[in-house]
């Protein structure tokens, strides 16, 4: 499950969707996915509920093809900083963490989908499912490999990779395209965090 490499994996540009699934974002991020109804998505796009069906089969038909949107943007640019990063634990580790941050802070109401994760059924939640566990994997070992060359001391890597996934998360719950703070400051703060709950050891 390999994404197609982006040209800079620290930028992102505006989130591009089709007016289906822009509305279907909107509804959701402003009402919650069980609240969000397909008349409603219907008439924001201006179309008949009807027409709507003619693309997607139903609600959450449109919820896994936004979550698969996300995966596929924050896989790809995770790959293509890693490729960059070399072949050192802690250069992979900041890598990575600083690609998800930037990703969440630039699409916050994508990433805050995640939270939605659980309406998923069927083909759509494996999808998921395996995007996620594919990033989690990635980072895990990457924290495994870091305590073997001694660069990193946790005891728990894998416990440790899944706290600071959460806590990247978590930028979508406050992060504010319009407020004081740039999505490169929040990136790098949060790689500063990252690197101690692993307990980076400083060459």
């Amino acid at each position: 499950m390999t994404e197609t490499p982006v040209p800079s994996w620290r930028d992102f540009p505006p989130l591009s969707l089709p007016p289906i699934l822009r509305a279907t974002l909107d509804q959701v991020v402003a009402h919650g996915y069980d609240a969000t109804s397909v008349r409603t998505i219907a008439r924001q796009v201006g179309v008949t509920v009807p027409a709507l069906y003619y693309h997607f089969e139903n609600k959450q038909a449109m919820l896994a093809a936004l979550l698969d949107h996300a995966m596929s943007i924050v896989s790809s640019h995770v790959d293509t900083a890693l490729d960059e990063a070399g072949e050192d634990p802690a250069r992979q580790f900041a890598a990575m963490i600083e690609a998800i941050c930037l990703y969440v802070a630039h699409h916050p109401d994508l990433a805050f989908l995640d939270s939605e994760r659980r309406a998923l059924t069927g083909d759509g939640l494996a999808r998921y499912v395996a995007h996620r566990d594919r990033i989690e994997r990635r980072l895990r070992a990457i924290i495994e490999n870091g305590c073997a060359a001694s660069v990193f001391a946790t005891p728990d890597p894998e416990g440790c990779g899944r706290a600071i996934l959460s806590m990247c998360q978590g930028i979508a719950g406050w992060y504010r395209p319009d407020g004081s703070d740039a999505p490169q400051d929040v990136a790098r703060r949060y790689v500063a965090i990252a690197l101690a709950a692993v307990e980076h050891v400083a060459r």
